[in-house]
């Protein structure tokens, strides 16, 4: 059976695939592709849901950790914004040896363009347990409606 190249870490393909590694951590996966056509790169905060139901369209974004007070969502047009920073954690020491880092830091930015049968004036956001919640109402004429048959 033969052995990967990449398996063996000082091999020259090893040390590439280690490289290549290392930039995806530092541009947060600026490099690697969305996954689909609705899908964004890999290492985009916060990670978000969307979905609808008749009466509301729901949007969920996952950022544990983070301060409900430091977020701020903005509805424009149709386009929601989720903005806000993640700070990175502090030890209280000035030198840390840092091993793996998973979880991004810093400034993020995110827009929703939403359908337009939303009504504004119904906006409701709630952040519990890492997750925040935005509840947009729909219109009243664009939810079901039942039709008796005479």
């Amino acid at each position: 059976m033969f052995t990967s190249l990449v398996s063996h870490p000082n091999s020259l393909f090893g040390q590439l695939d280690r490289l290549q590694r290392e930039l995806d951590d530092a541009f947060f996966g600026v490099s690697s592709l969305p996954s689909n056509i609705r899908s964004v790169s890999s290492g985009t905060q916060p990670q978000l849901n969307v979905g609808r139901t008749p009466q509301s369209i729901e949007v969920y974004a996952f950022a544990p950790g983070m301060d409900a007070s430091k977020i701020e969502v903005t509805l424009d047009r149709g386009v929601l914004r989720l903005s806000g920073e993640r700070l990175a954690p502090t030890t209280g020491t000035e030198f840390q040896r840092v091993y793996a880092r998973e979880r991004p830091t810093g400034r993020f930015d995110r827009t929703v363009s939403l359908p337009d049968d939303i009504d504004p004036d119904h906006i409701k956001a709630s952040y519990r347990d890492g997750v925040l919640q935005v509840s947009i109402a729909r219109r009243e004429t664009a939810q079901p409606k039942r039709i008796t048959i005479q």
